[in-house]
């Protein structure tokens, strides 16, 4: 065994991945307030292809160096942009036809071991570290689902959690038929 030289790999120029579309899936991130948080999350959408991150509120926005940081250039393939309003973000996004769903903990979260997703247009909402979700944001999603856990503590850090949600989100246009 041997690990793969970068030239191996395969990997798309940043020109080649922006001319490819993605998987129609946007992730909304309200008020993140962790920089490192929002490269990680560039990261990890440019691993998956997503079609853009919306970020909203205080969450920072490139370019900022720490975000660069965890992000090492996602910046630049993904694609994204700025909404002071969370609202106003989401409202527009169910406009133009995006299934919303909401990672959070709420009395009607389905546990994503048994959500299905669809391949439709889908936006995910991330909330911030500490709060979550906003809770004027709640009666524009359209479900909302929650990552089970076993331990003492009751959240992931933000990027965990959405490095795990894109996961099972893009096997359904990545694996299945």
């Amino acid at each position: 065994m041997r690990k793969l030289k970068l030239e191996e790999l395969g990997r798309q120029s940043i020109e080649d991945f922006r001319k490819n579309p993605g998987i129609p899936l946007v992730v909304v991130l309200d008020n993140v307030r962790s920089a490192m948080n929002v490269g990680s999350v560039f990261r990890t959408a440019d691993a998956f292809a997503i079609e853009k991150i919306i970020l909203c509120g205080i969450t920072p926005t490139p370019p900022n160096r720490e975000i660069a940081k965890t992000a090492l250039g996602a910046t630049e393939s993904v694609n994204w942009e700025y909404s002071p309003e969370i609202l106003t973000a989401v409202q527009k996004l169910k406009w133009e036809g995006y299934h919303i769903t909401g990672i959070e903990q709420t009395d009607q979260s389905a546990n994503l071991m048994y959500y299905t997703a669809n391949r439709s247009r889908a936006a995910l909402v991330f909330g911030n570290e500490v709060e979550g979700l906003s809770d004027a944001i709640l009666p524009l999603l359209d479900d909302c689902i929650e990552i089970p856990q076993y331990g003492t503590k009751h959240s992931l850090n933000i990027s965990v959690c959405a490095g795990i949600v894109l996961w099972e989100f893009s096997k359904v246009h990545y694996f299945q038929p």
